[in-house]
């Protein structure tokens, strides 16, 4: 009797966050499966992946889209991809998350005219555009456009989704790939909170929204946000970011709606710290990273994703995602983590390092708008993020950043759950049935109409009136994503985003073994090796690439880098007009047996000799063919070791010098 007057009375828990699992692969068709799989599993919101070429405004049919179709995600070319990636499922009822940036007002366009053929009016529609392109120059490299007409687009959104879809976040500040390039907590939050503020001032300074209706505007600002394994400062992280964004939506805009000024944020957990190595201790890695996002109630996600544990050997199957999935739903019905207020609140440990973050982040937020904001500063930032990743990466070798399997407890059994079936192959024929696909698509099309549709397009571009009404005429007149994306290529030009290498080399960060590879550089007959890093297709990830590059040229080589998406004839070229002693390629996106081999013949055409090597996610049933194929060496992220590589271009040179 006793016992039971004393138990605490349970209350009814919280509802949980919406559970995702970010996935699309191969085709409309194949993706819609999975999704209705995923689904029918639990899963309450969905999260599209779209493939490289969808990303950056290519047809699978164009040049630059060789050896990419559906590799990281779904292709989307046209509205009958839209129509079949949704099929059978509820886009009136969906939420629905599309991680897109360049081409997010194609994508959006397209989800609307799909919405619009089913009945479904736009203002009943939720989601969310990521449409973080700062976060695109900075880190991830999937831009198309400069970084004024890129704005352009984003606030040409925010004023179509104020008015014809309240329920949509038009855009999704992503801190996320900030922290994968080597962002500190600090960063994380000063360069995502200068995006929405350059954003926000944009969409005022358009007049395209009335005063009366700017508070729905900020409070339709989302934010991705990344959380690592040191979840305790992860708490803090997002403390901060809560008490930040509720100051400035107040201050700076004068939002007095409390609901409007909260911070609203989904996640994806760390895929930065998932290892190759021991690969099965991610498992443990993203439970631990869940909870940084998910401990305090007032600072909890709204919608969190989670990586597979096999991410970074490949392509996660659907049993991968559902176990990631069967993670969230354990810590969200199982334990008592709903139950409670925020465990956090009176705690002096948590609110120390919390108003150290909010400190450190409005000093580094200050500077930043001082350098004209987010979009002026791409410059400074990119340099200042790869040197971060620098001395991540030099903590990493030298062993003050311990990571389990990869410098510490190395000793390991043999893993049941490897081999060649522990990821999945996205199947080569893919590529030509979308481009028989897309080729079908525009033949049986009225042409006539798209052309109007695209003309319509350039001069509303041309004029500065907002895209989105004539986008969706050309999604729903059957225009392509290609064709979208050129017309506004002719109107904004192209864009290469700064490397960061020049900035971020020389600061200091250079351990003991950079320094004695530097020693036999110095002495190497011939003078310092010539080293050209290369990414070629459409893979974006530039991080490998950077630290590669900072890491040469500290070790005393000769680097050239001319930063992403470099085509196999760009990089022959290069190769033969610099005459370079070593050749680097650096790819992520599965299309590695594609891309290389192509890049091999180009660059022996030119009568380059010099040796090519090769790094990125590369399963090991891979490595022989590449190796049968002329390249000299394979590095996968197992090879954290930078002074070892440098060492081993260094032996490359000294042997082809002779």
């Amino acid at each position: 009797m006793a016992e039971a007057q004393n138990e605490i009375p349970r209350r009814e828990p919280d509802r949980p966050w919406m559970m995702r699992t970010y996935s699309g692969h191969s085709s409309a068709t194949a993706s819609n499966e999975l999704y209705r799989t995923n689904l029918a599993k639990g899963q309450t919101g969905l999260s599209i992946a779209f493939d490289l070429p969808t990303q950056t405004g290519y047809d699978p049919d164009a040049p630059e889209a060789v050896g990419e179709v559906g590799k990281v995600g779904v292709p989307v070319a046209h509205l009958g991809h839209m129509q079949q990636l949704l099929d059978g499922i509820p886009v009136g009822e969906m939420n629905t998350s599309m991680t897109i940036n360049a081409t997010a007002a194609w994508l959006l366009g397209l989800y609307v005219a799909n919405a619009e053929t089913q009945g479904v009016e736009s203002t009943q529609l939720r989601g969310t555009t990521q449409n973080d392109i700062v976060k695109e120059y900075l880190s991830r490299g999937t831009y198309i456009y400069p970084p004024q007409p890129s704005k352009r687009l984003i606030v040409d959104m925010v004023a179509f989704c104020a008015e014809r879809a309240p329920r949509w976040n038009p855009m999704n500040v992503c801190s996320y790939h900030l922290q994968e390039a080597g962002a500190t907590p600090v960063q994380e939050i000063a360069y995502s909170l200068a995006t929405a503020i350059d954003v926000l001032d944009a969409v005022k300074e358009s007049g395209q929204v009335p005063d009366d209706r700017f508070s729905a505007v900020v409070a339709s600002i989302s934010f991705f946000v990344n959380a690592g394994i040191r979840f305790v400062e992860e708490t803090c992280k997002m403390r901060a970011f809560t008490q930040m964004w509720d100051r400035i939506t107040l201050d700076r805009y004068g939002v007095t709606d409390p609901k409007a000024r909260r911070f609203r944020y989904g996640v994806q957990v760390n895929s930065l710290g998932l290892t190759e190595a021991q690969p099965e201790n991610n498992v443990q890695r993203i439970v631990l990273e869940a909870l940084g996002v998910t401990l305090s109630k007032n600072a909890r996600a709204r919608s969190l994703q989670l990586p597979a544990w096999n991410e970074a050997l490949g392509l996660p199957r659907p049993w991968d995602q559902q176990w990631s999935l069967r993670i969230q739903q354990v810590l969200a019905y199982e334990t008592d983590l709903l139950e409670y207020d925020d465990i956090f609140d009176g705690s002096h440990v948590i609110e120390a390092r919390t108003a150290e973050l909010v400190d450190a982040a409005q000093a580094e937020l200050d500077e930043v708008l001082a350098l004209g904001g987010a979009f002026e500063a791409i410059d400074e930032l990119k340099g200042r993020l790869v040197g971060s990743h620098a001395e991540r990466m030099r903590r990493i070798e030298n062993g003050d950043l311990p990571i389990v399997g990869v410098n510490r407890f190395v000793e390991t059994a043999e893993s049941p759950l490897g081999g060649e079936e522990s990821i999945m192959r996205v199947d080569p024929a893919v590529q030509d049935q979308m481009i028989a696909d897309v080729n079908e698509w525009r033949s049986n099309r009225d042409n006539d109409a798209v052309t109007a549709a695209l003309d319509e397009l350039r001069r509303v571009v041309d004029s500065g009136e907002n895209v989105m009404p004539a986008t969706i005429a050309v999604a729903h007149a059957g225009g392509t994503t290609g064709e979208w994306a050129d017309t506004l290529r002719d109107v904004f030009g192209e864009y290469r985003a700064p490397t960061g290498v020049a900035a971020a080399a020389g600061r200091g960060t250079m351990g003991q073994g950079l320094r004695d590879v530097a020693d036999r550089v110095r002495t190497l007959a011939g003078g310092p090796p010539r080293l050209l890093v290369a990414k070629p297709g459409l893979d974006g990830h530039s991080n490998g690439a950077e630290q590669i590059a900072v890491a040469a040229r500290d070790s005393g080589m000769e680097v050239i880098y001319q930063g992403i998406r470099l085509t196999p004839e760009q990089i022959a070229a290069v190769a033969r007009d610099e005459d370079v002693d070593v050749i680097g390629l650096s790819i992520l996106s599965g299309s590695h047996l594609e891309l290389i081999p192509t890049v091999v013949r180009l660059v022996r055409a030119e009568g380059v000799d010099a040796p090519i090597v090769v790094g990125g996610i590369i399963p090991e049933a891979d490595r022989p063919t590449l190796l049968a194929g002329g390249v000299a060496a394979v590095y996968t992220p197992k090879d954290f070791e930078l002074a070892r590589i440098m060492s081993d271009i260094v032996d490359l040179v000294a042997a082809r010098r002779g």
